[in-house]
């Protein structure tokens, strides 16, 4: 590993943000924090500007970038919105994108332009603009790092492929899913369900959004869509097993019968430390197994009558073009609704199934038609939620 890596870290106050941050303070030497973003999470990220010496810090608008200034003083850049997260996401060696939800989409493409590592938390930019990321993934340097445990673990465990995607020696995909806190529930429960619920995930500490999408399945719904564009694989060869423990965080199915997985105790530092260490592994083995200690790995099917956001992914996936884009969308809109308390969480998946059934089949050659189906499914999913 070399001497010191530069790190730009947007969405630094979020969960992944902050789990980066325990792996950067155990790493000085290795790593250098150089950029940071926070949306207007101000005093946040001042602490963490003065902690790590960072000069370079993007904000979501001019009132946050005022706020800031007085706290970090004339030394530090300010950068405002989407322009300055472009800005931000090619100023380091490895970019770390956490930024929640499509608003992550100007790092993702900023970074890949640039040539730079990037290390992947936000699934959604990548989803809804796969034909676009795909084309700026060529460029040289580029590299794409996922940070979702299930990707990670998918990484690791394709070193065992003999050849290069879409990986011919490779039968399946298999992601786990952990089951979300609800895995067994009938409808007629899952009706009555509450915020509280919903956001009580049995093993991982995640931010609200995800959470929400994991305890309906979309997020491994996502997920999927995910596993296929990361890896050049169809949809078709992508399966999705419930494993109640996290433990295996997922695996690939060799045309000879072997299987390989990757598995640790659930940690998001783990998979984080990855990324930023490759080609080399940082010696502080999170997440780590003691396999003397009644360790029970279960598998089952995942319940797609009760949680009908796992076919909604396959049938966006086998759409392709825009379809995506307009999941992904819409989901956003109704998880929030959901989070203020405008909808239940049965309609969540309801709303978006209705916005896919308006769905024409469209091609994204551009990220002004990707930002024209990315609005036009999210007034779909407002104007459904009003009524």
């Amino acid at each position: 590993m070399s001497p010191s890596r530069s790190i730009a870290l947007m969405g630094a106050t979020g969960s992944i943000g902050t789990q980066t941050l325990e792996v950067l303070r155990r790493e000085p030497n290795a790593f250098q924090l150089v950029s940071i973003s926070g949306g207007t999470n101000v005093h946040e990220l001042s602490v963490i500007a003065k902690e790590f010496n960072v000069r370079h810090i993007g904000v979501s608008n001019e009132q946050s970038a005022t706020a800031l200034r007085d706290l970090v003083g004339p030394d530090v850049q300010i950068e405002v919105g989407s322009k300055g997260l472009e800005v931000l996401s090619s100023s380091a060696d490895i970019v770390v994108n956490a930024v929640m939800g499509f608003a992550g989409l100007p790092v993702t493409m900023a970074a890949l332009s640039a040539g730079k590592r990037l290390a992947l938390a936000n699934k959604e930019s990548l989803i809804a603009a796969a034909p676009l990321v795909e084309k700026v993934r060529q460029t040289p340097g580029a590299v794409i790092l996922p940070i979702d445990s299930e990707h990670c673990a998918i990484h690791q465990a394709l070193a065992s492929s003999t050849s290069q995607k879409p990986y011919p020696d490779v039968r399946k995909i298999i992601l786990t899913a952990s089951g979300g806190p609800f895995r067994g529930w009938s409808k007629d429960r899952l009706a009555v369900v509450t915020k509280a619920d919903a956001l009580a995930h049995p093993t991982w500490s995640m931010g609200p959004k995800i959470t929400i999408d994991s305890s309906t399945l979309m997020n491994k719904g996502l997920e999927v869509l995910e596993a296929s564009a990361l890896f050049g694989v169809e949809v078709d060869r992508v399966d999705v097993v419930v494993h109640p423990q996290s433990v295996v965080h997922s695996m690939v199915e060799y045309i000879d019968g072997s299987v390989i997985a990757q598995l640790s105790m659930p940690d998001m530092r783990l998979p984080i430390a990855y990324c930023l260490g490759l080609p080399g592994r940082l010696d502080h083995a999170w997440g780590k197994l003691d396999f003397t200690s009644g360790l029970e790995l279960t598998f089952e099917a995942p319940d797609r009558s009760a949680f009908p956001a796992l076919d909604l992914a396959y049938s966006a996936a086998r759409h392709g073009g825009a379809a995506p884009a307009w999941l992904s969308a819409a989901n956003e809109i109704c998880v929030e609704a959901f989070l203020q308390g405008m909808i239940t969480w049965q309609s969540i998946v309801q709303t978006v199934s209705s916005v896919m059934d308006k769905y024409v089949p469209t091609d994204i050659s551009s990220i002004d038609e990707l930002l024209e189906n990315d609005a036009k499914a999210r007034q779909l999913a407002s104007a459904i939620i009003a009524k």
